[in-house]
Formats: C-alpha cells, sequence, structure tokens
C-alpha cells in the first residue's frame, strides 16, 4: 500500500504542475480498485484501496483548496458523490443515492464516508480529472478537455490518464488569446 500512496502522490502532484488549477475547483476522479489490485474493473472491488486512494487524494487537493469529486461506477450510471459545499455553489441537482463497494465502488463508497456532508449528483462540469483503471472520467469535465501528459501512468496496476480544462478559444483568425488562460 506504500506504493500506492506514492503513486497516487505523484500522480497529483503531476496534475498539479501541468494544470492551472485554484483554490475552489473542482477535480473529478474516477478509480476503479480492482484494476489497481490487479483485477479487472467491476469485478473485485477493494474497500481498503479505494480508501487509501481517496484519502491521499483528498489530504493533498484539500491542502491546496481543490475540491474532489468521486465517480461512481457504472451500476450507478457513474454518478458524483462530492462536498455539498461545492455542489450548491455550482447549482448541481441533487439526485438519491449512497454507494457501496459492489454498486458504486470502493472509491466513491470511501469518498461518501469521508465528506461531511456528501451529496450525489448525476453529472458535473470539473475542471481537472484523474482516470485511474479505465473509468471514463470524460462526461464529467469541461467542454474542452485538455490530456495532460505525465510520468506516473499508473497506480498499482492500473493505468492513470490525466486531464485538464481550458475555456473555448472563440474569436477565429483575428481573435487574440489570453495565453495565462490556455495552461
Amino acid at each position: 500500500m506504500t506504493d500506492i500512496i506514492k503513486e497516487t502522490t505523484a500522480v497529483v502532484a503531476e496534475l498539479l504542475e501541468g494544470s492551472s488549477l485554484r483554490r475552489g475547483d473542482l477535480v473529478v476522479v474516477g478509480c476503479s480498485s480492482s484494476e489497481v489490485i490487479g483485477g479487472a474493473i467491476g469485478k473485485n472491488s477493494s474497500p481498503e484501496t479505494g480508501k487509501i486512494i481517496f484519502d491521499t487524494l483528498y489530504k493533498i487537493f484539500s491542502e491546496h483548496g481543490i475540491y474532489i469529486a468521486a465517480q461512481c461506477c457504472e451500476h450507478l450510471n457513474r454518478a458524483i458523490i462530492m462536498e455539498s459545499e461545492i455542489a450548491q455553489n455550482r447549482g448541481y441537482e441533487r439526485v438519491n443515492v449512497v454507494p457501496f463497494p459492489k454498486a458504486g465502488g470502493s472509491f466513491a463508497t470511501a469518498a461518501y464516508n469521508a465528506f461531511k456532508d456528501p451529496f450525489a449528483a448525476e453529472s458535473i462540469k470539473a475542471d481537472a480529472g484523474i482516470d485511474i483503471g479505465g473509468t471514463l472520467i470524460g462526461m464529467h469535465l469541461r467542454p474542452v478537455a485538455v490530456p495532460l501528459r505525465i510520468n506516473q501512468r499508473t497506480i498499482g496496476a492500473a493505468n492513470v490518464v490525466c486531464a485538464r480544462t481550458r475555456p473555448r478559444l472563440i474569436g477565429g483568425q483575428r481573435a487574440h488569446y489570453d495565453e495565462n488562460l490556455m495552461k
């Protein structure tokens, strides 16, 4: 488990370095604990692994004032679990579901149990994302998602893909853009 904590920490460090996340931003994370421990997604849910990864991510993101949203598995239609504070600030509509390891996943269950006031939503538009094990988080990112190449490409046995988002570029050939928003 020490390696999983180190690898998770490295992924977050690279995401923070390669994006322009600020206090108050929201990062969606999909995590297959099954994939992390070397199994097939949805087949070997590991509550211990889900909790360790969530706790590591939550600690680091909280230190930066960044919110985390946990994507549930396909059995809950990839619903999102987050703190009520960020959900209400962004105007997300609440749905009624409580994840558990075999329906929602171990990672989302850990998030639900850790949050002070958990809130479930059907969909969100996050500012960045981490996909651990092929959980397909793209549906929960803002419209212009940009893949972020990272060196730490695995957590345990699971592949990791990160993305940041940026505002849409409008105006065409004559337009000028704020380079700070391109990062």
